[in-house]
């Protein structure tokens, strides 16, 4: 039994099961076969709008999860949602052109692509069945055989067909004039849109306009039969190989739609609102397609300023898509990137842990607008839901308000991963550590395409952003060391939260604290209560408000049913952590910084490194590295 299982495992196994699902993919039937199968289930014949949002919403997790991830994209991919099941409930929405508008590297392509990957994958399944006329370059929909009159007359079985016969099918069958038995006798199969394969996805890019023909777009006249047939406006004697013909019943991706020549964009005019493509000296041609163009911001504001542009825009629905501002979906998007590396596929190289936060927060940081009242930093913190501690939406909301262009500049992932790959390549050791990656990203700004010809006002905010990046990992790097260096952090910072708790309630209610061991009565410990208070800057006449506030926190979450300790109220796990590590500070310093340190310190120094491979996720060589780094760094203070 076993041995079967191995069988249907292994790759001839999985060959067969291959062969299988392909000779399902080729049936091939006549019209007759077709209708009885629409009458059965009338979503067979759906439009190219309902082909793109079935796909993208047959899971839910299609653009947060595998390649299709767009982290921080949540207001894009929502609105692209909205457009397609616009388009597919037949609503005028959509029969516009969507426009996907963002700086480079913030997933317009990603957008575009999972899309078109998720149409390839979802015609293949039994759900998402697809069949055309056989012979039909354009991939027509096997129901605009039956003549316009006769349509009505399928509306009782939930049947509604819009469009015309391309002229090649038409020039075949007869269009309207088809007879009853050549309708029957019409071949059908079953269709996979497949971009490769050039089969309900086109693609178009911009070149030298002068070089660029429109046939690429529309198609040509095929000179070998012009002779035969004698007209460039005999279907016959016409190839139906543009990019709109091929994405006829799927989708149409324009890249960098507004870099091209005014005749190219002519043409989606009437695409998008009558959905026939016009080719010269040709009939119309019946298509159904989804648009999907994308542009970056400036060419996308000189366009629009343009009044000569007016028309085409009318036909656009625009999607910003701005880069990230929360460091956490920033950081899911670097090691997505990362991860595609051999060297970290086969875990050649190790990845510090602080290592792509680092370069999070450099990115959100250059994307950052001033603000009234929060520095760069702690707006990055805000928007991360790192700092929301009495800050309501509306304050978050006037905060992002500040400067509405947020996330259309700045540093782009690609930045990010390309100066990564730098310095993992540089590297003679097998780890990147946070040092490295800041090194990385200044030395980058004077050689990568993206910051090279920026102006010197650009560049310097760009570096006054990597030394605050480097402030906060140094106090990042001293926290890490100074908690590794105790013994159990988490009880012990519980325990000193504990017992100023309890001293905080004593003083509140005005009580005194009994000591569990000798049951001696005690006023509450001033001392100890202010040496927490003033680490976070609670002066003496506001320590009596900080308390109460505290109060109230507490007994509303045990009337919950929850508990309260030091991690439950954010200044509260500052001043309990800065406390801690006040006490620590000396310890530390002297331990970290001896050039000959004793064998008590050497056992600590090897605690520490043990704590930090085996519980945090450092490789003995970033975890060494850390503790000089933070050596050097209390030596100086």
């Amino acid at each position: 039994m076993s041995g079967e299982r191995g069988k249907e495992n292994n790759v001839f196994g999985q060959f067969e099961r291959y062969s299988k699902d392909q000779e399902r993919l080729k049936w091939k039937g006549n019209f007759n076969q077709y209708v009885d199968m629409v009458i059965e289930n009338p979503s067979i014949s759906r439009t190219s709008q309902q082909t793109a949002y079935n796909a993208v919403t047959s899971r839910p997790d299609f653009f947060t999860t595998g390649s299709n991830a767009l982290f921080g994209a949540e207001k894009a991919t929502n609105r692209f949602l909205d457009i397609l099941h616009a388009g597919a409930e037949g609503l005028e929405l959509g029969k516009r052109i969507i426009l996907l508008v963002g700086p480079p590297g913030s997933g317009k392509s990603t957008l575009v692509n999972g899309t078109k990957r998720g149409i390839e994958e979802y015609t293949r399944t039994d759900e998402g069945a697809m069949y055309a006329i056989e012979d039909c370059p354009m991939q027509e929909e096997p129901l605009h055989l039956i003549p316009k009159g006769l349509r009505p007359g399928l509306e009782e079985y939930g049947i509604n067909i819009e469009g015309n016969l391309c002229p090649h099918c038409e020039a075949n069958y007869g269009g309207d004039n088809i007879t009853s038995e050549a309708l029957k006798n019409v071949q059908i199969k079953r269709i996979s849109l497949s971009e490769q394969d050039r089969i309900g996805i086109g693609t178009f890019k911009p070149s030298d306009p002068k070089s660029q023909d429109i046939t690429e777009l529309v198609g040509s006249v095929d000179l070998s039969k012009l002779g035969e047939f004698g007209s460039a406006s005999d279907p016959r004697a016409y190839r139906f190989d543009g990019e709109l013909n091929v994405a006829n019943r799927g989708v149409m991706e324009f890249v960098e739609m507004l870099k091209s020549d005014e005749r190219f964009l002519y043409t989606l005019l009437d695409l998008s609102q009558d959905r026939v493509i016009k080719a010269p000296r040709f009939p119309n041609i019946s298509a159904d397609e989804v648009i999907l163009a994308h542009t970056n911001l400036t060419e996308y504001m000189s366009y629009v300023q343009n009044p000569k542009n007016e028309a085409l825009r009318d036909r656009m629905v625009v999607i910003p898509v701005p880069y990230t501002l929360r460091i956490s979906d920033e950081r899911k998007i670097h090691e997505k990137l990362i991860g595609q590396s051999e060297l970290v596929k086969k875990s050649k190289i190790h990845i510090n842990p602080h290592t792509l936060e680092t370069a999070a927060t450099f990115s959100v940081l250059s994307r950052l607008g001033p603000s009234k009242k929060y520095s760069k930093m702690q707006k990055l913190k805000i928007y991360d839901g790192q700092e929301t501690d009495g800050l309501t939406q509306r304050d978050i909301k006037e905060l992002q308000d500040e400067n509405s262009n947020e996330g259309m500049s700045g540093i782009s992932p690609r930045y990010i991963i390309d100066s990564l790959s730098t310095a993992l390549i540089k590297q003679d050791r097998a780890c990147l550590t946070p040092v490295d990656t800041i090194r990385a990203l200044r030395d980058n700004l004077d050689y990568h395409p993206h910051t090279r010809d920026m102006k010197d006002n650009d560049k310097e905010a760009l570096i006054a952003d990597l030394a605050t990046v480097k402030e906060a990992f140094d106090d990042a790097a001293k926290k890490e060391i100074q908690s590794a260096f105790v013994y159990s952090y988490e009880e012990t910072a519980k325990s000193l939260c504990s017992n100023y708790l309890n001293n905080v309630e004593a003083f509140c209610n005005k009580s005194k604290i009994l000591d569990p061991i000798t049951d001696e009565e005690f006023a509450p410990d001033e001392q100890l209560m202010r040496s927490i208070e003033e680490q976070i800057g609670v002066n003496d006449n506001g320590k009596k408000e900080f308390r109460s506030e505290l109060l109230m926190r507490m007994a509303t979450t045990y009337r919950r049913g929850g508990t309260f300790d030091y991690t439950s109220h954010p200044r509260l796990k500052e001043a309990i952590e800065k406390k801690l590590f006040a006490d620590l500070k000396d310890m530390v310093k002297l331990t970290t910084s001896s050039k000959v340190p004793d064998e008590d310190q050497k056992e600590r120094i090897k605690g520490v490194e043990r704590t930090l491979v085996e519980e945090r996720g450092y490789c003995p060589h970033c975890a060494n590295e850390l503790i000089r780094y933070v050596g050097t760094l209390l030596s100086r203070s």
